[in-house]
């Protein structure tokens, strides 16, 4: 079994996507962004984030850097340390929201895990678990029925891609400001929180202030995973350029087999293949004007052969597949595309020989990139139905749910109980036992939206894989491109960005299956910079040049 399994959908969007913010009653609609409320974007530009220091563990295999590239570990650290000096609960139950993407956790009074986390925090960890798997509204749903209720629990996790709305005015009204507790070196106080790293952190701040513990994710975005075997018949997952690309496809196209080369996801295989023309992150910045990416004729070139592939048949039929990681073992689809953490849940769970697609020059004069991620999926709220006087209390919780890899509370956190929920090999890998993966797994997946360590590859008993990921990393970030809007805030953004993506890509969708003609593309880009897309432009270039400044 997965934690991540299930939550391909969800991740990849976090890689894609900031928090929503914007106004109104309750949260109903959709939007995007990191701050909002009117005038936010200026008193956010000015907080102190959280000093970094980074957890004093046991040094990697294979080193990471400041650029993004995570440390490696080949097999899991023997030398384990203790990064929670003491018990950080009070004694009283504390309450939590959550969701989780795959089979929901066994209830804590049948659940050895949960109990032990309970004496391992030195509180009753009562956690909401809302299942998310294959409904999208349902996390939003319930979090609203809390807030009109006046029902929230103590901890409560704002994802960053569910549509969620009137952030601003539910965090003033209804959550602690947590400024004081974590901006600058107030955060030495809580350790494994000062080792998520400044651009997590960016993700908590709304109208300048600090609203909860961020949430750390990879800075790697979505990745083009292929199964090596499938590409084997042509020369392996190597290509000259797009067309070369389009052959091999058509060559290994066996629809009488249904045996296709490509997932039904369109819009994530635009993107993909955007990165081969070139084409910016979200936006491009030059001399203090941005251009966004769907703008441009890299992008509409990724579009257009997005549908030379779909009119090849090279795309599974049913849009609706549901069996994608199957389709690709069993040597049916060539390519799909998967978050960077999904992709590491699967190299742990599957033995087909996954390999990234490194963004090549899809023409001759093209200059491939890759596009990196935000880094976080979200932040966790204290509600004030916790007493002000216990803010502390629930922050060192949270700083044992951040606990780093190579910690005593991480090898719990990811494994549960040795001897009950895995067991270590002569190597020292970890091996979970079936009541692991009943277990351990399934409740560890929604702790980790409450709580999680900066994003460190280890993959058990396979360190050839661990050491190819980070090897190929170290080529992605070559070429790699951060959207320079990031740490920068918009209000039409909070308030549009969302809905305003999903009509336009909609209309992508509809234009490569062939619903609507490529020439419709210029007029529901124009539609969509009139609808916002130019004041999100001209409010990130005035925050941009006031924070150059």
């Amino acid at each position: 079994m997965s934690s991540s399994l299930n939550r391909r959908g969800f991740l990849g969007a976090a890689g894609l996507a900031g928090l929503t913010v914007a106004g109104g009653s309750l949260l109903t609609a959709c939007g995007s962004g990191a701050a909002s409320g009117k005038g936010g974007a200026a008193k956010s530009a000015k907080v102190k984030l959280p000093t970094y220091i980074a957890a004093n563990v046991a040094a990697p295999d294979l080193a990471g850097n400041a650029d993004g590239l995570d440390p490696a570990y080949l097999r899991y650290p023997k030398k384990l340390v203790k990064s929670v000096a003491k018990t950080p609960g009070d004694g009283k139950p504390i309450t939590a929201l959550t969701e989780t993407f795959t089979t929901a956790p066994p209830a804590m009074g049948r659940n050895a895990y949960w109990q032990e986390l309970n004496k391992q925090l030195g509180s009753e960890f009562r956690m909401t678990v809302v299942n998310g798997l294959g409904d999208e509204d349902v996390y939003r749903t319930k979090l609203n029925a809390l807030t009109a209720s006046d029902d929230l629990p103590d901890l409560v996790w704002f994802p960053p891609n569910q549509g969620l709305k009137n952030v601003p005015q539910l965090l003033e009204a209804r959550f602690h400001d947590l400024t004081s507790y974590l901006s600058g070196d107030a955060v030495k106080e809580f350790p494994n929180l000062a080792n998520i790293p400044d651009f997590a952190w960016k993700t908590a701040v709304i109208n300048g202030k600090i609203w909860g513990t961020a949430v750390p994710y990879g800075r790697f975005g979505q990745v083009y995973v292929a199964n090596s075997d499938f590409w084997k018949p042509v020369g392996g997952v190597r290509f000259d350029d797009a067309e070369d690309f389009l052959a091999k496809g058509k060559d290994l196209l066996d629809i009488k087999r249904r045996k296709y080369v490509l997932e039904p996801a369109y819009v994530n295989h635009v993107h993909m293949f955007s990165q081969w023309y070139g084409a910016p992150n979200w936006w491009s910045l030059k001399d203090g004007k941005l251009t966004a990416r769907y703008e441009t004729e890299e992008y509409l070139a990724a579009i257009e052969f997005a549908l030379k592939c779909r009119q090849a048949q090279l795309f599974w039929p049913d849009p609706n597949l549901r069996t994608t990681l199957e389709k690709m073992g069993g040597g049916y689809l060539g390519a799909h595309v998967q978050s960077f953490p999904g992709l590491l849940s699967d190299t742990k769970m599957y033995d087909w020989p996954m390999e990234i697609i490194v963004p090549f020059a899809a023409e001759s004069g093209a200059s491939p990139k890759y596009n990196l991620g935000i880094g976080s999926v979200g932040f966790v709220g204290i509600s004030k139905k916790a007493d002000k006087s216990r803010v502390k209390t629930l922050l060192a919780v949270m700083d044992y749910l951040n606990a780093p890899f190579g910690s005593e509370e991480r090898l719990f956190l990811g494994n549960g109980i040795e001897g009950t929920h895995h067991t270590r090999t002569k190597d020292g890998d970890v091996a979970l036992t079936p009541k692991g993966e009943g277990e351990a797994l399934t409740t560890f997946d929604p702790l980790q939206f409450l709580g999680n360590t900066p994003e460190t590859l280890y993959t058990p008993g396979k360190p050839d894989v661990t050491r190819s990921i980070h090897e190929t990393q170290t080529e992605l970030l070559k070429i790699a491109q951060a959207d320079p809007t990031i740490g920068f805030y918009s209000d039409t953004y909070a308030a549009k960005w969302q809905s305003l993506r999903s009509e336009l890509e909609d209309d992508i969708k509809d234009i490569v299956a062939g619903r609507k003609p490529l020439s419709t593309y210029k007029e529901s880009l124009k539609k969509w910079l009139r609808d916002g897309g130019d004041a999100i432009r001209g409010e990130f270039e005035d925050a941009i040049a006031k924070g150059n400044k």
